[in-house]
């Protein structure tokens, strides 16, 4: 047996050119082009990386886009005086501050201060509750690639255990909510697991679906997988690979060349999710600029 390899990049590929003929449909209506600002504090390399994909993805649709560099000394007032200005500043559809932030500052403070109308991240506190409790709302992007992903192969969920190894705000949490949930996408059995989770393999190997943002590379081994199982790599991580020009190689969380002969289904890293996050922040910033979120507000 070998696993059907899910494809991000078609996927998002596809996605994004629907999300362009909207754009073009939206502006030719006669209303303005979506605007996405985004916000770096200091330097690091890799947020860098990511903001230039973002900008990439935004000239490839249609959607305005400008970054504001602030120095990693930047004081929590001065942040969140120059995230008010964005709030208030009508032209700006979606805002999101890139993470991480500097040690200084508290990530819970400076999501929590960006208007949760322009909240494209799908990070605000109120956007998060709204999808607990199954309301309209702006979905936290890598879950939501990932759900787009599931429709596409047409991979079932309902009635499904699904298992999520990592329980961070930005991932684990939100997707295991959204497996979870009563509607037409979720209904599965669904099991949150962590650094302090005893026997880990325990809940892995019961997994229908399972998915994997633990941060670590290749942390989930085959014999941790069940025969047959999705098998939804999240992971993104650099390491030393010296036959490489580059001096290193992508890896996921997830041992894919041993899993993928147990697995139905296996996202490959790079290729699988990411492409995914970058055309639903795309996605949630179209629906900031048409209102569709929070249309009376």
């Amino acid at each position: 047996m070998s696993a059907k390899i899910i494809d991000g990049r078609k996927v998002a590929d596809i996605t994004m050119s629907i999300i362009k003929e909207d754009v073009e449909n939206w502006v030719n209506a006669g209303n303005r082009r979506p605007f996405l600002k985004v916000v770096q504090v200091g330097t690091d390399p890799a947020s860098t990386t990511y903001i230039g994909a973002k900008t990439r993805a935004c000239k490839k649709v249609g959607i305005e886009t400008d970054t504001e560099h602030l120095p990693d000394t930047v004081s929590a007032k001065e942040l969140k005086t120059t995230i008010r200005s964005f709030n208030e500043d009508d032209s700006i559809d979606g805002l999101l501050v890139q993470l991480p932030l500097p040690s200084h500052l508290s990530s819970h403070d400076v999501i929590e201060s960006i208007d949760h109308r322009k909240d494209v991240d799908g990070f605000h506190p109120m956007n998060v509750g709204r999808l607990t409790v199954d309301q309209p709302t702006f979905r936290s992007c890598t879950p939501a690639g990932i759900f787009e992903l599931f429709k596409y192969y047409s991979i079932p969920v309902k009635s499904k255990h699904a298992v999520v190894v990592g329980a961070s705000n930005i991932v684990g949490s939100p997707m295991a909510i959204m497996l979870s949930r009563e509607n037409s996408s979720g209904k599965a059995t669904t099991t949150i697991c962590h650094k302090y989770t005893r026997d880990l393999t325990s809940h892995t190997i019961s997994a229908d679906i399972l998915v994997v943002a633990a941060g670590q590379p290749e942390f989930i081994k085959a014999e941790m997988v069940k025969e047959g199982a999705v098998v939804i790599d999240v992971g993104i991580n650099r390491v030393a690979d010296e036959t490489t020009e580059k001096g290193y190689k992508l890896v996921g969380d997830c041992d894919f060349e041993n899993i993928k002969k147990k697995a139905s289904w296996i996202t490959p890293v790079p290729g699988g999710v990411g492409p995914m996050t970058v055309a639903m922040l795309m996605k949630n910033t179209l629906l900031a600029a048409k209102k569709s979120i929070y249309p009376d507000e």
